[in-house]
């Protein structure tokens, strides 16, 4: 069974999609996944990792007034970076990963509040603004547990929206190719 690195980056590869990744809390890691999966160079555009607070807005456009609000983990800034990620490096999807992984509190959230995003062309617009969608988790475990939950999760995300994007462009092939029925 592929891992689900390679499993994005397989789907990308065959829909001939890319995907750009903003990431904080993991520092890398989702773009450490995802270039470890064979033929990565295919659909991986690049990664920005904004882990200061100003750095969101500065490179990947997030609200200032936002971030200066409600701080960096909110499900709001998520969907922006995943946004702003894609939209910098001229990705069809990006995907973003904000939190708190400990050993601290930040921003008034406790340890293992996570806020993954993905934003794409047929990521749900009714979920957050910049027509992404947004997973709120709520994670146990140390420091390094949360941050690998996290990539876990965000892929998982991802996966899940190609997975709907592939569905529902088959149903609207078949409903095409039954005359609008």
């Amino acid at each position: 069974m592929n891992s689900p690195a390679a499993q994005v980056v397989q789907l990308l590869t065959v829909k001939g999609q890319t995907l750009a990744v903003a990431e904080s809390l993991t520092g890398g890691l989702v773009a450490a996944e995802i270039t470890a999966a064979p033929g990565a160079s295919q659909a991986f555009r690049g990664s920005v990792t904004a882990y200061a607070t100003e750095l969101k807005h500065e490179l990947l456009g997030v609200d200032a007034t936002l971030l200066s609000q409600r701080g960096a983990v909110d499900p709001q800034v998520a969907a922006e970076m995943a946004a702003g990620v894609r939209k910098a490096l001229g990705a069809d999807w990006g995907i973003a990963t904000t939190g708190v992984a400990g050993p601290e509190p930040q921003d008034g959230k406790p340890v293992g509040t996570v806020f993954v995003a993905v934003d794409g062309p047929s990521a749900g617009a009714s979920d957050a603004a910049g027509g992404g969608k947004v997973t709120a988790l709520r994670l146990n475990g140390d420091r390094a547990e949360i941050r690998m939950e996290s990539v876990r999760s965000v892929l998982a995300l991802l996966l899940e929206e190609l997975a709907s994007e592939q569905t529902g462009n088959e149903r609207a092939q078949d409903t095409e190719r039954n005359g609008g029925f």
